[in-house]
């Protein structure tokens, strides 16, 4: 399992440059199986996205094709977790990478 962050970068002034670009690549993530989930950081410094089922470099790959990333709106940085405990709801993603 891995969380992405994309965090605002010097570019930030052109995010409506490419807002629906990026829409359409979370779109994609989602229809992939490989986003489960999606949002803007609470501190308003850039968006997170819970990710499965890729090994680091495939998702690494994915995350560049991202028009935040490609525009210079955010920077990315990919964490790998492996949990160790997990509520039982979440049973479904010990499949995941």
């Amino acid at each position: 399992m891995y969380f992405i962050l994309l965090s605002f970068a010097a570019q930030k002034d052109h995010l409506a440059e490419f807002l629906e670009g990026h829409k359409a690549w979370l779109k994609q993530g989602f229809e992939d199986g490989v986003f489960l989930a999606a949002g803007s950081m609470t501190d308003g410094e850039g968006g997170a996205i819970l990710a499965v089922g890729e090994g680091e470099e495939e998702l690494a790959a994915r995350v560049a094709q991202d028009p935040f990333v490609s525009g210079g709106v955010v920077e990315p940085e990919i964490i790998g977790v492996a949990p160790t405990m997990m509520d039982p709801r979440l049973d479904f993603l010990r499949g995941g990478e």
